[in-house]
């Protein structure tokens, strides 16, 4: 895609700054960046990855299936621990939920593997849980990295024997000074698990460059929101294009205002999510934030197949972001995510190329009663003088409907309709049965006030045995 416009060297130092600053993620140079489809390409890299190592692997995966995916890469990795290389893993216990089953974990650490689950559920901690690590990484040597939005199972790959197509999904393999970024987000999680990894076990000597690929590692932690800056910034800068793929789209008030006012400046935004998705409910809150979105002109498309489960974003022919955050507040504010922010127009032309290939494997979603059309139409144009509607239509339509604050369309009625009669059932439950609901209520409170009485102890505990070691300080009497 040849660009009309280009920015200034002025231009580009205050968006780098903003980038940085809104990240915190400085930009590194030096690096080769390869683009990897589908477990086609990810799978068979990271057991020759594996494979090479010679001193240390890190590996995290918010999902670990114990299937056959699940047990080549058991294979390599116990491989390369036999032989004395240290292999640490790392998987999300909400992921792992039915997933990962103890013998296969056991085999893991039986032979040799250190194997930590990432926050598990706690007694004491009954809400703890909804924090989740969401990165899927590897490291190797701490020459080779790879950043991506792929777990480890077989519905990645599919079953061509079936007539089962894999999931759709991208990452990348890094080399260069980019992995050292890349090893440190590795360690940070490590650490939240246990104790850290010792000194002298990581790469102390840099490394060297590989590239000419400017790469920027976005590690997110919980509520800093960074990548939700990014995605907005990414949003007001791009002058051209702004094409964005992701698997659990449920855009917040902001993102949702950032991308109409692109589309309305101008910009050819477009947004790739799946038709077939793992998790139903999230297609139904996407669904319903599509007007917002198409009323300014932004092109939505959904994918064929049986489940897109990528997390990307290109833009201008000159900005990419490939990793393992979603478009919904999960992803910005509540998860541990990682991502890789490439700036080369070089890689975001392979970028662009891909996404062509998965628009013609998609509908497109259309307002009136042509409800699709051939992804070939460009999309239309408006100024950025117009007024640009906040919030997903679910939410604007129900704050409408009970606060009155402004007058409801026909196309509103359904969502209105819906909503009252949910409440309705609700209170008839209340009314009728209203055990149902103080019994659970009064489990929740009795469990959250053990919990925290029991986390009071252990906290007085703690901290009498760190009076003991510090000593006792004697007073001084008065007079």
């Amino acid at each position: 895609m040849q660009l009309t416009t280009s920015i200034t060297a002025a231009e580009h130092s205050l968006i780098d700054q903003a980038f940085t600053r809104a990240t915190g993620a400085e930009r590194v140079e030096g690096n080769r960046v390869r683009l990897l489809r589908d477990a086609a390409e990810h799978y068979p890299a990271w057991r020759d990855a594996i494979a090479a190592a010679e001193r240390y692997v890190y590996f995290e995966s918010y999902i670990i299936r114990d299937d056959e995916s699940g047990k080549l890469l058991a294979d390599a990795l116990t491989a390369r621990a036999r032989e004395g290389v240290k292999v640490r893993v790392t998987y999300d216990w909400v992921g792992g939920l039915g997933k990962t089953s103890r013998r296969y974990l056991q085999e893991l650490r039986e032979a040799g593997v250190e194997v930590r689950c990432f926050n598990p559920f706690r007694f004491t901690s009954p809400l703890g849980w909804v924090h989740r690590n969401h990165r899927k990484s590897l490291v190797v040597d701490g020459v080779t990295a790879s950043i991506t939005g792929l777990c480890v199972g077989d519905e990645w790959v599919g079953d061509p024997a079936r007539g089962i197509p894999p999931w759709r999904d991208t990452g990348i393999e890094v080399e260069g000074p980019a992995v050292a970024r890349v090893e440190r987000a590795f360690a940070d999680i490590w650490a939240l698990t246990g104790p850290p990894i010792q000194a002298g076990e990581r790469r102390a000597e840099p490394v060297p460059v590989a590239g000419d690929i400017a790469v920027r590692v976005v590690a997110t932690e919980l509520n800093r929101g960074g990548i939700l800056l990014l995605d907005q910034l990414i949003a007001s800068a791009a002058r051209e294009t702004l094409w964005l793929t992701d698997a659990y789209y449920s855009g917040v008030p902001s993102y949702v205002q950032a991308l109409r006012s692109a589309a309305l400046d101008g910009v050819d935004v477009r947004l790739l999510v799946p038709g077939a998705t793992d998790l139903p409910v999230v297609r139904i809150i996407s669904r319903a934030g599509y007007r917002a979105l198409l009323d300014a002109g932004v092109r939505i498309f959904e994918w064929n197949g049986p489940m897109l489960h990528s997390k990307t974003a290109v833009a201008d022919g000159r900005w990419a972001r490939v990793g393992s955050s979603n478009l919904n507040v999960a992803s910005w504010l509540a998860n541990y995510e990682l991502d890789a922010v490439i700036e080369d127009s070089g890689f975001a032309e392979t970028m662009e190329a891909q996404y062509e290939i998965d628009l013609a494997n998609s509908t497109e979603i259309v307002l009136g009663s042509a409800r699709r059309r051939s992804a070939g139409r460009r999309p239309r144009r408006g100024s950025a003088g117009r007024m640009a509607l906040l919030g997903i239509r679910i939410g604007n339509t129900l704050s409408a409907a009970a606060t009155s604050h402004r007058t409801l369309a026909a196309r509103d009625a359904g969502i209105v309709a819906g909503a009252g009669g949910l409440a309705i059932v609700a209170a008839i439950i209340v009314a009728l049965w209203p055990r149902l609901i103080a019994i659970p209520f009064a489990i929740a409170i009795a469990w959250l006030g053990v919990g925290l009485i029991v986390r009071a102890c252990g906290m007085r505990r703690g901290g009498r045995a760190a009076d003991d070691e510090k000593g006792s300080i004697p007073r001084k009497r008065p007079g």
